[in-house]
């Protein structure tokens, strides 16, 4: 901008000196005509004065020579002139300065021939016996009768020229002030028309680089004003804009960042520009080794890559469900769209979404059929075939009869056990049962549900032990906790063999450590312990799962549904507490409850 202002100053300069020195030219040029205009003038009322006063004579000018000269040399101290007389043939008749006798003929002479034609003429020549310029006037002695003769003064210019100098002098030395005034004028102007073009220049620089906050400081009206309002409204709608375009990015990364699904947006030429969060988890891939390289650079397994290939050839939707080993296991549903802007071709987008558990929930839905069904054709089949056969005559053998219809009886009894824990397994599953949270003294409580199981356990000879300290409460459904503790009692007295022991211990917890009577508590641990026969290590993951059985014969035979722990696991998560289970084949079990004291 420094550059340009001294552009423009120079340019400004320039054209005041131009113009400065035309105007002196143009001045001193007029002033120098108007000057001899008016010599000339003064010249001719003088030549006039000559004729009036003086008689004019014709004749031979060997005749008049003397005559005219010495008029030429009286008038020469009169007028201060030159005085010269010519007839009307060129021939000098008497001059002031030299002998006429000696002279050339005039007739030649620029003021004369100018005074032939228009009465009076004038010319300014150099002298040579002088050495300086002449201004010459001539005058027709009768303008009716060109041919009587020529009146001609001259008088010396040198002080014309003194005087014109001194006046050149004058005006140079004021159009060199006016000079500097105007230079320094044009500097100030300079500057003020430069310095908020700088300010204008140093915003758009701003703008540039994307500091949108950036504003003109304009003062006065003018067109640079004007220019630095322009500016400014575009800064103000390009911060909005941006404004709006961080905020949909933002809500975009957002977006993108917090679905399930993963993304992956790969250009036409292969690169790829777009990595959410959960592609990056489900790839094995952060975004920024990614990110702008090429799409075969992500070292995954063929398939992916042969999708990616074909879309990008193919340009058409593309599906498919393929099983990732890295970086962990699972089932994605891939969906490749071509990406269409504009009529033309921009790249494909790649979805990933994770079925695993879909797939996982399918399948678990299509084993519990299975296993419904068989839990239930076993009861019937046994029914039915027990009812033909006392159809078919047993009925009239008493003691057959009477052993079928036991059989009958207890198989409708499991019968009618299976449908209604599938019933509460589908309720407690879609939580359309409400829990009614009342505070529970855990110790009475436990003791009572020890007292409904007493009978089974001394059956079997197995002792049961409660060991709990008094005055220990949790807010719970009454009635869901004993079905939670009656189930889990159930499991470890039929796993039990006989003479066995059954351990329920009941412990207050805060935070992670178990505290003693009248401290504070936030949680409860209930462990229930047999010295069963124990669970393997591998069926540890899936004995919550519906109609899951480690031992299946004995399971059935001990008339367990198989729906018992899935129905305690869901009812302890409506509580907003877990179940855990360590077990030892031979040894027993321990199952823990853990459950928080306020809900």
């Amino acid at each position: 901008m420094n550059s340009f202002r001294t552009r423009l100053t120079l340019i400004m300069i320039t054209l005041i000196g131009l113009s400065v020195l035309t105007a002196g030219l143009f001045m001193g040029k007029t002033f120098k005509n108007n000057h001899l205009d008016a010599l000339e003038d003064n010249m001719v009322r003088e030549m006039k004065i000559i004729l009036d006063r003086m008689d004019w004579r014709e004749g031979r000018p060997d005749a008049l020579y003397s005559y005219y000269t010495q008029e030429a040399i009286r008038l020469r101290d009169i007028t201060d002139s030159r005085v010269t007389f010519i007839n009307g043939t060129g021939v000098v008749l008497g001059d002031s300065d030299h002998d006429p006798q000696t002279m050339d003929n005039h007739l030649q002479r620029l003021e004369v021939q100018e005074a032939e034609k228009s009465g009076v003429g004038r010319t300014i020549r150099y002298s040579e016996t002088l050495n300086q310029n002449l201004l010459y006037v001539a005058m027709l002695v009768d303008p009716d009768r060109p041919e009587t003769g020529i009146i001609r003064l001259a008088i010396s210019l040198q002080e014309v020229d003194e005087s014109i100098a001194r006046i050149w002098t004058t005006l140079l030395i004021g159009l060199l002030i006016l000079f500097i005034v105007a230079v320094f004028i044009s500097f100030r102007v300079a500057r003020g028309l430069t310095r908020p073009l700088e300010q204008i220049t140093r915003v758009s620089k701003r703008i540039k680089n994307l500091d949108y906050r950036a504003r003109v400081t304009v003062k006065g009206s003018d067109e640079i004003s004007e220019l630095g309002l322009a500016i400014n409204a575009m800064a103000d709608g390009l911060q909005i804009q941006m404004e709006r375009i961080h905020q949909n990015e933002s809500q975009l990364a957002s977006v993108l960042d917090n679905m399930i699904d993963g993304v992956v947006m790969i250009d036409r030429n292969g690169r790829i520009v777009l990595l959410n969060r959960c592609a990056e988890e489900m790839l094995g891939f952060s975004s920024r080794e990614l990110v702008g390289r090429d799409y075969v650079e992500a070292k995954q397994q063929y398939e992916l890559l042969q999708i990616i290939q074909h879309g990008l050839e193919r340009r058409e939707h593309l599906r498919e469900e393929i099983t990732f080993y890295f970086p962990e296991e699972r089932l994605l549903d891939l969906n490749l769209v071509p990406i269409i802007q504009d009529d033309e071709f921009g790249g494909v987008l790649l979805v990933l979404q994770d079925v695993s558990a879909i797939r996982r929930l399918e399948r678990m839905r299509s084993e519990f059929v299975a296993n419904v069904s068989h839990e239930l054709k076993t009861p019937i089949t046994a029914v039915k075939g027990f009812a033909e056969t006392l159809l078919g005559g047993e009925v009239d053998d008493p003691e057959t009869a009477r052993s079928f219809l036991q059989i009958i009886f207890d198989e409708s009894d499991r019968l009618n056990r299976l449908i209604g824990d599938i019933l509460e397994l589908s309720k407690i599953e879609s939580r359309r049962i409400p829990l009614q949270f009342s505070p529970v003294e855990l110790t009475s409580f436990i003791g009572k549900s020890i007292k409904l199981m007493s009978a089974e356990a001394a059956r079997k000879d197995i002792e049961v032990t409660l060991k709990a300290e008094p005055g220990i409460y949790v807010e719970a459904d009454e009635d869901r906790l004993r079905q939670i503790i009656m189930n889990l009692l159930a499991n470890g007295i039929s796993y039990t063999p006989d003479g066995g022991h059954v351990t329920i211990v009941v412990k207050p917890v805060a935070g992670t450590q178990y505290v003693s009577e009248g401290e504070d508590y936030d949680q409860i641990h209930i462990s229930i312990s047999d010295t069963g026969i124990g669970i393997p290590k591998k069926d540890l993951p899936r004995i919550f799962e519906r109609f899951y059985r480690v031992d299946k014969a004995r399971s059935r035979g001990s008339g367990g549904t198989g729906l018992g722990l899935s129905i305690v696991k869901h009812l302890i998560e409506l509580h907003k507490g877990s179940i855990t289970v360590e077990s030892t084949v031979g040894a027993g079990s321990t199952f823990t409850i853990i459950l928080p004291v306020l809900q």
